[in-house]
């Protein structure tokens, strides 16, 4: 009887339409944001034509991060206009491309084209270090979602078909660097930080796109943190984002502020982290810095009673990551960090040699965390409070940018360039897709 429901049970696995797959990779650097994964089996080295499983050519350039919801990969990317730095072209053809990928071999299932409503900010100053395809989509087990800026967010079911469209906000941030923020799903919701469209806080409804609420933030502008879900005692939750200067907690049943910490330094660029109830920020940028640990929970401010530490120190564009105990991060000048995260003391700060600029925030998989910069290829440090480069690795036939954060999924790894999404594994067989035990 024992052998009969094993064999019962892995025909129902195999005839899922979601399989005996591993964890979703289905959001913004993974589960809740964290950029940590469980899988074990990730490759430490690459190059062309070594661990790599698939390529997939891409019809544009983007810097948003794929995606991985059961077999399928989503990624977005944009066309018709900013492309060519000499030639941006005109605004107005400007289009954005959701493409959804086979997981286990690359191939495309389908694409859908999404030509602009509004024109976006002109490819000028720091758009065009990162385009028009910045966000990240999110996908639960029907739909997926994608945000594209000034055209709004957009619901596709896992055919291709569009379900709906919402606008978020037609404006610009002052500094006029275009949309970056990525989605955020908490139960039937999809949380957008619209700061730089309509300097709000937004929840839609997954099923229709309604508004459900708006939290505005008049006056903060300049915020293009995700959103993170921080579970309070009690299984409750807040949405907790990283605005300028300061740290806000949402109550997600209506946007109503629960808690916020003032006294914060640094950019509102960078993404939250939150392990064991502490909310962990690494603010950086050209006027100033600030890495902290903040207490979830409380009332009003908080900066006098729940922050654990305060530390003159941070990242600009990459978001940090909270593992073992460490808090770690590689700024945007490919310096690696560590701070211990129960003191803020700082581990090591030190260089990756010749890696240039780094957009993309780092993950932890398998032990080892991997960073990826822009031009330079990605490096692989132990996941541990000593500084050592394990890997160097370079896929030289791609001279294009890689702006986006890395995906996990099974043993696989993905990486995304301007022209292609990327699995790498080790010793890839081309019978059969990454998994737990491919």
């Amino acid at each position: 009887m024992r052998t009969k429901a094993v064999v019962l049970t892995l025909i129902a696995l195999s005839c899922s339409p979601r399989g005996a797959l591993a964890e979703d990779w289905a959001r913004f650097r993974g589960p809740n944001g964290s950029g940590i994964s469980a899988q074990k089996g990730l490759p430490e080295t690459w190059r062309d034509g070594e661990n790599v499983a698939w390529k997939t050519p891409l019809p544009g350039p983007g810097s948003s991060s794929p995606i991985v919801s059961g077999d399928r990969v989503f990624v977005t990317c944009y066309s018709g206009y900013g492309v060519d730095r000499a030639r941006p072209g005109d605004v107005k053809k400007l289009k954005r491309h959701l493409l959804c990928l086979n997981r286990g071999d690359g191939k495309v299932l389908w694409q859908r084209e999404v030509p602009s409503l509004v024109d976006e900010d002109p490819y000028e100053g720091q758009i065009t270090q990162h385009g028009y395809a910045s966000s990240t989509p999110a996908a639960d087990d029907q739909r997926v979602f994608v945000f594209f800026g000034k055209t709004g967010v957009l619901a596709f079911d896992r055919d291709g078909q569009q379900l709906w469209r919402t606008s978020v906000g037609t404006g610009s941030a002052r500094m006029g660097w275009g949309s970056g923020t990525s989605l955020v799903l908490h139960n039937d919701l999809v949380i957008v930080n619209a700061n730089a469209e309509s300097e709000s806080i937004i929840a839609l409804e997954k099923q229709t796109g309604r508004q459900r609420w708006k939290a505005e933030a008049k006056g903060y502008q300049g915020s293009w943190s995700t959103p993170i879900m921080v579970e309070r005692p009690g299984g409750k939750h807040e949405i907790v984002v990283l605005m300028p200067g300061e740290i806000w907690a949402l109550h997600p049943d209506d946007g109503g502020v629960l808690w916020y910490c003032t006294g914060l330094e640094g950019a509102a660029t960078t993404s939250l982290v939150a392990s064991e109830g502490i909310v962990y920020s690494a603010a950086g940028g050209p006027f100033g810095a600030c890495a902290a640990a903040i207490r979830a929970g409380g009332r009003d401010d908080v900066a006098s009673s729940r922050v654990v530490w305060k530390r003159a120190t941070g990242t600009y564009v990459p978001s940090p990551v909270v593992f073992g105990g460490h808090l770690f991060w590689v700024d945007e000048r490919g310096t690696a960090v560590c701070l211990r995260a129960d003191t803020g003391e700082q581990v090591y700060r030190q260089r990756l040699p010749g890696a240039g600029e780094v957009y993309a925030s780092p993950i932890v998989a398998d032990g080892k965390l991997y960073a990826v910069s822009r031009r330079n290829g990605a490096f692989v440090l132990p996941a541990k409070p000593e500084f050592k480069v394990l890997a160097h690795n370079r896929l030289a036939s791609d001279a294009s940018d890689f702006n986006a954060s890395p995906a996990v999924s099974g043993n696989a790894l993905l990486l995304r360039s301007n022209r292609f999404v990327y699995c790498l594994q080790v010793n890839p067989r081309p019978d059969k897709p990454p998994g737990p035990d491919a």
